[in-house]
């Protein structure tokens, strides 16, 4: 019950947050493309690492009942891509330190107070688009590097008692075997020994 809880809420957050990285991505992507320029290395590898941990999560949270079974396999998986994602979230380091906003002076200002006139320089807020959407992309770089430990730490723990009920199962399987064995056993031998006495 704790697995199922904490693996699909996990995994729904990694996609909510995986969907809006990958696809600002891809606009950055798509901008060096037309330009036919090389996309920076550090967007790249966010980018690459964004689509194939989205197929990921996608495909183990519909294929449940299976990713349940291989809870091992899926352990594994998600602490290659908690590597992955501090690769990039390194890569993509540079943004962190970025003011994406600033004030900007765009001329002056002028008031009447009665018989005075008051002036004074003009500022706009300035918002950097692209440089925002890199803090963002950020930002869930670093959350999906804690979702996915968190995932594969469930995971492993969930196969940890995968395999010890399937162990308990199969003993139990085995000794049933074996005490229906010599329990027929026992009959068979009562009966042939009845049958010498006879």
């Amino acid at each position: 019950m704790f697995f199922a809880l904490a693996f699909v809420t996990t995994r729904l957050a990694q996609i909510l947050t995986l969907i809006p990285t990958m696809g600002m991505l891809a606009w950055f992507v798509d901008w060096y493309n037309d330009r036919n320029a090389l996309t920076p290395t550090s967007i790249l590898i966010l980018f690459i690492v964004s689509v194939l941990a989205l197929a990921w999560a996608i495909f183990t949270l519909f294929s449940y009942h299976r990713s349940s079974a291989n809870a091992r396999f899926i352990s594994i998986i998600d602490l290659a891509f908690v590597g992955a994602f501090i690769a990039a979230v390194y890569y993509l380091r540079g943004i962190a330190d970025a003011d994406c906003t600033s004030w900007e002076r765009d001329g002056s200002w002028d008031a009447t107070l009665g018989p005075y006139t008051v002036s004074g320089p003009g500022y706009t807020l300035v918002h950097n688009r692209s440089c925002a959407m890199l803090k963002a992309c950020f930002a869930f770089g670093i959350m999906n590097c804690v979702f996915f430990a968190w995932t594969a730490l469930v995971a492993f723990n969930h196969g940890d008692r995968m395999s010890a009920h399937e162990d308990r199962r199969a003993y139990h399987h085995q000794s049933r075997h074996t005490h229906r064995r010599s329990h027929s056993g026992s009959r068979h031998s009562t009966h042939s020994h009845r049958r010498v006495y006879v």
